[in-house]
């Protein structure tokens, strides 16, 4: 029988992977087949000799028209009623509406994978394994426009939520203990005209990438055998764009509000020492507890020891080792009384003395270490941090990308959803929507 269907052999021995694959084949025909001859065999969606359009005028039925439709079983021909509005000259289909196809040519259940595979990897990778895996025979442009649509309609959800959370409409039903939330930034490759105007590091070329921040919100209920702090598994969420901190501070508020944070017992926020971010806590989080990633503070000691004495001297690393130690029991007026006691011999490490203590004299109250882990409470942002390069670094940032705005925050819609756990619900409502 394997002969018969695959016709191929290998050392003598018919060829299993033809045989499969020319079955598959086979089926999806006939199962495209069917599923034509079921959405045929009805009405093609005539309601009638007229019917209302958008507008409200009265359009009269004209003939049936067939569309050309991907399903994952295959291409099928759908005959549809088609109807046209005099006042508004413009055609009325009832069906495409009905059936989720309005404007498009590929059924939900295509639209679906390719979302789920251009959230995931290059446009070009999924559409090869729309075609390896199920057998579906797309472009790679129509991938990417039906994963940055679906993308879009994610990001209407989000804007209706900020909406519903400014305007004190949308409620949280959770109630946690304590609620985190961690903020951070990562640069994605962009095109150049999304850089207009903007200098790059150095301050004398051209920016080739935006910033892109991201957030997340988290609860903790419990601490570990030796008193650290554990994540409530499954509880973290995603948001994230390219955009102002002042449009991100009202897109983490949303989320932080429909995940509880008006009913949380206390609410911590956790962050670098980026300015912007401790602005969004001061308007958004106001009395919530402010920690500093601890692991950046102890990095621009490390850097800082470095500048002033050298990157492999030994009294570098135990300038450093003494530093941490008193950063680590939240002792930043130590760390600060140590900095003033060294004497660089160069502007360049006066310099980076004085960058280091304003940074420490700056967010002092937010790098009490000792205490925030008396309180049992996360000391570090590496959540987020890990969010930044599994959701923006391993989808964007890969060799040769170059994004529009647009186009990139699409794809961080999608992977925010998915990596939140609420893709099956945002599918499901927008398909009943």
């Amino acid at each position: 029988m394997l002969r018969l269907v695959g016709e191929r052999e290998r050392g003598g021995r018919a060829d299993l992977e033809a045989s499969e694959m020319i079955i598959r084949g086979a089926m999806h025909q006939v199962g495209g087949r069917v599923l034509e001859g079921v959405l045929n065999a009805d009405s093609a969606g005539t309601r009638g000799e007229r019917v209302t359009c958008s507008k409200g005028h009265p359009a009269e039925l004209v003939d049936y028209r067939i569309k050309d439709v991907t399903t994952v079983l295959g291409p099928i021909k759908l005959r549809r009623a088609y109807y046209h509005c005099a006042c508004c000259r413009e055609g009325v289909i009832p069906r495409d509406g009905e059936m989720d196809i309005d404007g498009t040519g590929f059924s939900p259940g295509v639209r679906r994978l390719m979302g789920r595979v251009g959230g995931k990897e290059p446009f070009d990778e999924g559409r090869r394994d729309l075609g390896e895996l199920a057998g579906i025979v797309v472009k790679t442009k129509q991938v990417e426009r039906v994963s940055e649509g679906i993308g879009h309609q994610v990001e209407a959800v989000a804007m209706t939520q900020r909406q519903a959370a400014l305007s004190g409409k949308l409620i949280g039903f959770e109630s946690p203990s304590k609620l985190y939330i961690a903020i951070d930034g990562t640069g994605v490759p962009v095109i150049p005209r999304e850089t207009e105007g903007r200098p790059g590091k150095d301050k004398t070329s051209r920016a080739k990438t935006r910033e892109a921040k991201l957030g997340c919100v988290f609860t903790q209920t419990s601490l570990d055998a030796e008193g650290r702090p554990v994540r409530d598994p499954g509880s973290t969420t995603y948001v994230g764009a390219i955009e102002t901190a002042e449009e991100f501070g009202r897109r983490i508020y949303a989320e932080a509000v429909r995940r509880g944070v008006t009913r949380a017992e206390q609410t911590i926020v956790l962050g670098d020492g980026a300015p912007w971010i401790w602005n969004i806590a001061d308007l958004h989080f106001y009395g919530a507890i402010r920690i500093v990633d601890l692991y950046h503070a102890r990095e621009h000691l490390t850097a800082l020891s470095k500048a002033i004495y050298g990157p492999v001297a030994p009294q570098a690393r135990q300038w450093a080792e003494a530093a941490i130690k008193q950063l680590d029991a939240g002792d930043v007026e130590g760390v600060l009384a140590r900095m003033a006691r060294l004497r660089p011999t160069h502007d360049v490490g006066k310099k980076e003395i004085q960058k280091a203590a304003n940074y420490f004299r700056t967010n002092q109250e937010r790098m009490r270490y000792a205490r925030f882990k008396s309180l049992g409470l996360f000391v570090g942002s590496g959540v987020v941090e890990a969010g930044c390069k599994t959701i923006i670094g391993r989808r964007l940032k890969q060799s040769g990308m170059r994004w529009t705005i647009r186009g990139a925050n699409s794809i961080i819609a999608l992977r925010c959803c998915e990596l939140s756990g609420q893709w099956e619900t945002f599918w499901e409502n927008r398909a009943t929507a």
